[in-house]
């Protein structure tokens, strides 16, 4: 007898499907389907029998492994010395509200296997695993090798598309055709990495952001990880391919005892027949739902130091360029690196938090005190889990310094990781983190972690060394959530060399990420337009940097810099006590429209244009019941054609009437080639032109001529 077992949110649908006590088959996820229809999945479940296959048909299980018939990677990999590494599995099926819990427990293993399947409301499926030793205290460790979770995919999906990158110019699309064998997107890092791919997503041909039919997968993990689609000639039972992924793990890594138990990350997976930015609503409402209070208050305009005074601490000049954030109206000013220890360039000092006396005689109060005397917030940057070897630190306790026995790792920025796995020394970050919180009463951290972890093995002082990344990880998890448990008001932000380390496991610990060390604006629109298929705007830290970008040498006007910092939790980097009055004015201006918009940007849904020229780039936020839109429209070289034609705005009810305003706070390009279309000069008025939403998002706004590296903002309101 075969049991069904379904859960529904969102639009999407997971089924499952039971045969006795056998671990149960994934039978369906995806669209949602009427109650017949899942039916006739049943009925029609049992494919036809090749030649040279098993007697039987057969599912993909939700453990798949070669027992149940699958020759793909397997989704369970395990082994205890002089036992059975070949599982078989006797499971039971629950289900209560939006969860699907399965109990599989082999006996010959002595392993206990427990599965959670959660769809939410936005239709995002969250997948937990978790697996036990189950043996008597005299049998040897249990050891894991890999706890993936796989789901099916169907075959009208043949089309990849994945996110590399590298340091300054994170996520980068990458195109592939979905044929057979393994694609895999592994990171050793010892953290997400610049290059990591955030979405792995298989559709149908062709899927831009506004269209095609798309499967997604993301591991929840900070640490090393694997994502993997795979075609093999025989299909998948019903499936042409499966998509999925889990904790990339070291041998020896995950080495259970008896009763111990390893809880895997959640692996995400997500459905939409709306393209990417069907993706993107899903996953966005999926993380504000769950987000922290704290979240959810109007993010603030923020001022961080480090392109304005990098390690030039002088507290007077903080205290002028203070001033002058606070008379644009900043709400955070964030001091940088090289407040602490004998930290005075990046080869000394790292893991000393302690307040240096040379540069503050009377500690940070004479800054902070003024800082809070201008009414804005107060934040402080730190790298906790990393220590140079000429510090205080590393010579009182150089067991601290993650390594093998033979020795300490290569080093990377001069830097080396704090093994945040040894009790004594977690204790001792915590406690000199959060000393400095309470003092000085901080409102915000900005959490840096600035290398990969090359070797990260723990030696446990007999000569043994043992893989460590995972330790790391789930230490670092910890020392977060115990820092945000003591100073419930304390927001944190994850910058990892950048946006080395982006992932749902980090954002649903911290407030905000910081999208890419590159504040070139040019450079920026790619890489949030990107960053944002998984992270929502307020979460992405967007800056105005100084004229020429210190990490690309190019120089920028101001108005674009302006206008794509306002795609996201904007802020400035930027020494602004060398500012003329004229810029202060513009500032202050756009500072104005950035609280005006931001309940907008901050709330609304993430919309994406297709545009057929590359060079021209759309795309920006629609209120959730599309009463009003802005977006963002940028050159980034010389277009194609003369002129863009018309161009669709995406996401607008075709049923409204929108009054439509160019923005000259968010800045005027420099330069419009040849006479602009007519209803440009109505737009630059408060009272705008209008046009109905069905025109705009068919047949398109006629927009100007931009000059490369150019653009401009548009400002919709329904009447």
């Amino acid at each position: 007898m075969t049991v069904t077992t379904t859960v529904r949110g969102g639009g999407a649908l997971l089924v499952l499907a039971q045969d006795g006590d056998g671990l149960p088959s994934v039978l369906h996820w995806g669209a949602d389907l009427p109650d017949d229809a899942v039916l006739d999945l049943l009925l029609l479940r049992e494919g036809p029998v090749p030649h040279n296959a098993l007697d039987d048909p057969w599912d993909l299980t939700v453990l798949p492994t070669a027992g149940e018939g699958w020759l793909g990677t397997p989704g369970i990999a395990l082994h205890r010395a002089g036992g059975s590494a070949a599982p078989r599995w006797i499971a039971s099926v629950s289900a209560a509200g939006s969860r699907i819990e399965v109990r599989a427990v082999a006996e010959a293993c002595a392993a206990e296997v427990v599965l959670g399947y959660d769809l939410d409301e936005h239709g995002v499926l969250r997948v937990s695993s978790a697996i036990t030793s189950t043996a008597s205290a005299d049998e040897p460790a249990l050891d894991v090798a890999a706890l993936r979770i796989l789901a099916p995919l169907p075959t009208r999906a043949d089309e990849l598309l994945d996110l590399s990158g590298r340091w300054m110019r994170e996520r980068v699309p990458q195109r592939h055709p979905l044929v057979d064998g393994t694609f895999a997107r592994q990171g050793r890092r010892g953290r997400t990495g610049h290059d990591a791919t955030l979405l792995l997503v298989a559709g149908t041909s062709g899927f831009g952001f506004r269209h095609g039919e798309v499967w997604a997968t993301h591991v929840a993990w900070s640490g090393n990880h694997e994502h993997l689609v795979e075609r093999l000639p025989e299909p998948a039972g019903a499936s042409a391919a499966v998509l999925g992924g889990g904790e990339l793990l070291a041998p020896g890594e995950v080495r259970l005892a008896a009763g111990e138990t390893h809880h895997a990350p959640d692996v995400a997976f997500v459905w939409s027949d709306e393209g990417l930015d069907g993706l993107t609503r899903r996953l966005t409402g999926h993380q504000r739902s769950r987000a922290d209070p704290r979240a959810r208050r109007p993010r603030p305009l923020v001022l961080n130091t480090w392109e304005a005074v990098y390690f030039d601490t002088d507290v007077e000049h903080l205290k002028r360029l203070a001033d002058t954030a606070a008379s644009i109206g900043v709400e955070r000013f964030v001091l940088d690196d090289g407040w602490f220890g004998s930290r005075r360039d990046d080869t000394q000092g790292l893991g000393d938090w302690v307040v240096s006396a040379d540069t503050w005689p009377d500690g940070l109060h004479p800054l902070v005190d003024h800082v809070r005397s201008l009414g804005m917030e107060f934040g402080l940057w730190f790298e906790p889990e990393m220590v140079n070897l000429d510090s205080d630190l590393a010579r009182a306790q150089p067991d601290w310094v993650l390594g093998p026995a033979a020795g300490p790792p290569l080093p990377s920025r001069h830097q080396h990781v704090v093994d945040l796995a040894a009790p004594a020394a977690y204790a001792h970050v915590l406690e000199a983190v959060s000393r400095l919180v309470t003092e000085y009463d901080i409102d915000f951290l900005k959490w840096d972690h600035n290398r990969d972890l090359h070797d990260a093995v723990r030696s446990d002082g007999r000569g043994t060394d043992r893989p460590a990344v995972a330790a790391q990880t789930r230490a670092t998890y910890r020392l977060l959530d115990e820092l945000r448990r003591r100073h419930p008001r304390l927001e944190i932000e994850s910058c990892s060399s950048g946006g080395g380390r982006v992932d749902l496991g980090i954002l649903e610990r911290t407030e905000r990420v910081w999208t890419s060390d590159c504040n070139d604006a040019l450079e920026r629109v790619a890489i949030q337009r990107w960053t944002g298929l998984l992270v929502p705007p307020e979460r992405m830290g967007t800056h105005v940097g100084p004229p020429r970008a210190h990490t690309t040498h190019r120089d920028l006007d101001l108005s674009l810099r302006m206008l794509v910092a306002l795609g996201g939790h904007a802020g400035l980097e930027w020494d602004l006590t060398g500012c003329s009055d004229d810029e202060l004015g513009t500032l202050g201006r756009w500072s104005a429209l950035y609280r005006e918009l931001r309940p907008l940007v901050h709330h609304g849904d993430v919309v994406r244009s297709d545009h057929p020229d590359p060079s021209l780039v759309v795309g920006g936020v629609v209120a959730r019941d599309r009463s009003e839109a802005v977006f963002s429209v940028v050159q980034l070289a010389t277009g194609r054609g003369t002129s863009p034609g018309p161009v669709p705005l995406p996401g607008l009810d075709p049923m409204r009437r929108y009054r439509v305003r160019v923005r000259p706070e968010a800045g005027l390009p420099a330069t419009v080639q040849t006479r602009p279309p007519g209803w440009f000069e109505h737009a630059l008025d408060d009272g705008g032109v209008v046009l109905s939403g069905a025109f705009l998002g068919t047949n398109g706004l006629p927009l100007p001529v931009l000059a490369p590296a150019q653009g401009l903002l548009l400002h919709l309101v329904g009447v």
